[in-house]
Formats: C-alpha cells, sequence, structure tokens
C-alpha cells in the first residue's frame, strides 16, 4: 500500500520525532497538537522537548516542505494516534486522550485509510475502544479502512535512533492492516517489522516494561534486605552478575518515566485476580522513594529545620523528562516532614515544586546546605568533585541514592557519605 500524507496526532515524545521522520522520508505530514502553545512554539521554530538531534530533524522537516503543525486534523491517507495515556488516582488508565483523538478523525475518514494507535494502552484498547469510535463515521474496521495497533518502543536519549533502528511490531485488526501498517513504516524503519494481531501488539509492549519493573523492584528489595543486614547491595550485585545467567539491574530511589511506572497497572487493570506479582512490583517501586526519604533522615538524625541540597529531578539520567519521576517524590516528602530543600535540575531549570526552592547553579544550590542527596546521576552530578563541593557547603553530609560517588573521594574530603542499600 502507498501513502503520500500522514496525520499525527499528539507531538510529544514520540509523535514530535515520527512526525518530522515520515517528514524528512518524503511524506505530507500533517501534526495536530490540542496545546495550542505547543503549535505556537513550532510555528516558531522552537521546540518544546529537549532530545539529542530533535531540533535539527524538525528544523529539516519543516525546511522540506512536507511538516505543517495545526490544532486539529485533516484529511490524510494515514492518522497515528500518539497521545499521552496517564494513570489515574486509582491506578486505571487514563482514555480520555485517546478516546479524544480516535473521536477528532472521525469526521476525515475515508475509505482505504489506515489508523494506527502508538498510545501505550490496556490490552483490547485497539479493538473495543478505538475501533467502535471510529465506526461513527460510518466505515467499519478492517472492511472499510485499516486499524493498527504499533508501540513506540524507544528509550528518551535515543529516541532518533531507536525509532528508525529498533524492530517494530504491527498488530492489525486484520492481516491486511497489519500489512498496511507494514507499508506505512517501512517508509523510514531500518529494523525487521514483525506482524501479529492488535491485542497480542499491546499486550508486548505491557510485557516489556513490565519485566524490567518486576527486575527493578527486585533490586530495590535486595537493597533494602542489604542495608538490614549489614551488607553492601551493590557490592554484592556486582558479585551475583559474575553469573553467566544473572543481570540483576540497580537499585535507586524509585521507578519513573511515562512507561516502565505506569504500564504494569494497565496489566493489573486488565485481569486483576492473575497480576498479583506485577501488582506487589509496582507497591515495592511505589514505595522506593519513602525508603530514601528515611535513608536522609537517618543521616541527619531528624528532617524537619534541615537544609538539603537535591540534585536532579528527571526520572532519569541526562534527560529533561519529569513524568512520574521519584525524584520529586523525594522532594516532596522531604518538603512535607519540614526540610529546607533547596533543587538543582539543570535540563529542566524553571521547574518548580511548592515549598521547595528551585537554585540556578550548582553553587547555589550547595549554599548554606547541611547536607546533599544525589536523586538523579546525570553526569555533571555523576563527576562532582567532593573537594569542591565542601568548599561550596558547610555540612558535611551526603546521600547518594544511585550507588555512583566514589565513597573513598567523599570521605577523604570529610563527607559522612550515605549509600542506598549499604548496610
Amino acid at each position: 500500500m502507498d501513502f503520500e500524507s500522514v496525520c499525527v496526532l499528539g507531538l510529544g515524545y514520540i509523535g514530535l520525532p515520527t512526525a518530522s521522520t515520515f517528514a524528512t522520508h518524503g511524506l505530507q505530514v500533517i501534526g495536530v497538537d490540542v496545546n495550542q502553545h505547543v503549535v505556537s512554539m513550532l510555528r516558531d521554530g522552537e521546540i518544546h522537548i529537549q532530545e539529542p538531534g530533535l531540533r535539527a530533524l524538525v528544523q529539516s522537516a519543516f525546511e522540506s516542505g512536507n511538516l505543517r503543525v495545526t490544532a486539529e486534523p485533516e484529511p490524510a491517507d494515514a492518522f497515528i494516534i500518539a497521545v499521552p495515556t496517564p494513570i489515574l488516582p486509582d491506578k486505571r488508565a487514563d482514555l480520555r486522550h485517546v478516546t479524544s483523538a480516535a473521536e477528532s478523525i472521525v469526521p476525515h475518514l475515508r475509505r482505504g485509510n489506515l489508523v494506527v494507535l502508538e498510545s501505550t494502552s490496556p490490552p483490547r484498547t485497539t479493538v473495543d475502544r478505538v475501533a467502535p469510535i471510529l465506526a461513527r463515521s460510518g466505515l467499519q474496521a478492517g472492511a472499510d479502512f485499516h486499524l493498527c495497533y504499533s508501540p513506540e518502543r524507544v528509550l528518551p536519549g535515543q529516541i532518533l535512533r531507536e525509532l528508525v533502528e529498533n524492530a517494530r511490531v504491527i498488530g492489525g485488526v486484520d492481516r491486511a492492516s497489519g500489512e498496511a501498517g507494514r507499508d506505512l513504516y517501512a517508509k523510514f524503519a531500518r529494523g525487521e517489522i514483525v506482524l501479529t494481531d492488535a491485542t497480542t501488539a499491546e499486550m508486548v509492549k505491557l510485557m516489556e516494561n513490565t519485566a524490567r519493573d518486576v527486575n527493578i523492584a527486585l533490586a530495590n528489595e535486595f537493597s533494602r534486605l542489604a542495608s538490614s543486614l549489614g551488607v553492601d547491595v551493590w557490592e554484592a550485585i556486582a558479585l551475583a552478575n559474575r553469573h553467566p545467567r544473572v543481570q540483576i539491574l540497580r537499585p535507586g530511589p524509585g521507578v519513573g518515566g511515562h512507561c516502565i511506572s505506569v504500564d504494569p497497572w494497565f496489566l493489573v487493570e486488565a485481569a486483576p485476580q492473575m497480576a498479583s506479582l506485577i501488582r506487589q512490583a509496582r507497591q515495592v517501586n511505589d514505595d522506593q522513594p519513602a525508603y530514601a526519604v528515611g535513608l536522609v533522615e537517618r543521616a541527619l538524625g531528624g528532617l524537619a529545620g534541615r537544609r538539603i541540597a537535591a540534585l536532579g529531578l528527571a526520572y532519569k539520567a541526562d534527560v529533561d523528562d519529569l513524568r512520574e519521576s521519584p525524584a520529586i517524590e523525594v522532594v516532596r516528602a522531604l518538603v512535607d516532614a519540614g526540610a529546607q530543600v533547596r533543587v538543582l535540575e539543570p535540563f529542566v531549570p524553571g521547574f518548580e515544586i511548592a515549598g521547595a526552592v528551585t537554585a540556578s547553579s550548582l553553587e547555589s544550590v550547595l549554599a548554606d546546605a547541611e547536607a546533599v542527596i544525589l536523586l538523579v546521576d546525570h553526569a555533571q552530578f555523576r563527576q562532582l568533585q567532593p573537594a569542591q563541593v565542601a568548599e561550596r557547603m558547610p555540612g558535611r553530609t551526603a546521600v547518594d541514592t544511585r550507588g555512583v560517588w566514589d565513597r573513598l573521594a567523599w570521605s577523604e574530603a570529610g563527607f559522612r557519605l550515605h549509600v542506598l542499600g549499604m548496610g
């Protein structure tokens, strides 16, 4: 099947790179976002996402004349839904954005079109939620137009490369739909394209992130056990990983990001009576920020009134993505406990947390601090020289929740270094 135009709904971390990549590969692309600020920024030549190489890619897409951005969908050969699917307070998937996007396609849907859902969704969302909405057009999925689910499988910081090189799973509501999806993504994909049914493709995405979540929960639980048993979890993990069939992940202050910390709940929602291990792993990781706060409290002998410098708010190192970040939960808990917290997040310098002070530099975040806590191992924080830190702050307490600071160097600089997972 040949495609000349595609309408991408949602210009976030996935939609904008996808739209721009299609445009630079010759398709006419209509990029749609309901956030008028995002649309205005892009039209003004700015981008709202920090991702290596993305600015140049977006500029190339606009300069090619193949990319336009707007707040409303327009007719096209294919439609891609790449909107957020956040989690509700009761841990169910919030599909309002998906529903709204599908509804906005209905007036423009034509016989022979392709619709692809990329948003991470609970199993059967494509067939039970999206297909009935699109049927309001008078057309039926499979019979009159093609409908697929194809999950994004990229890592922030490497999105542009992995978007093109990673294997892609395409699940159609029928074989012809899967083949149409394959033909669309073959415009730029160099990785293998594998066809399956829509519900299997939805579950594949959730299984990938759930497997990682469960493994991280195991590492986090090991860190708690090690601390209570007087063991250095980092040494123990390194030794255990010498076994040829063992690969334990690294513990930390929790699990964040829009995928790993959210997607397992979609499986729990789909079959709660069968997902006890998945639910327990989620609860372990959701409780880990509180465990990290306890480590800081023990290091300082209390939190009320203590002056703390917190380094990092992103959910992982060297990205600007704050979604579901455990570091933010740690800072909020410290503030709620009465601590005076200054925070430094170099990738999102203007982000504020109620009750905390947003610092603009290392010097300002460390000024007057009794303790410094590493929450995100950004490269610039990993490379901090403890002697220089000592010159900038009066206190000599340091807390490493990522296990990356050189213990001897911090000790020699006069710090009492407390490391997560060290008994």
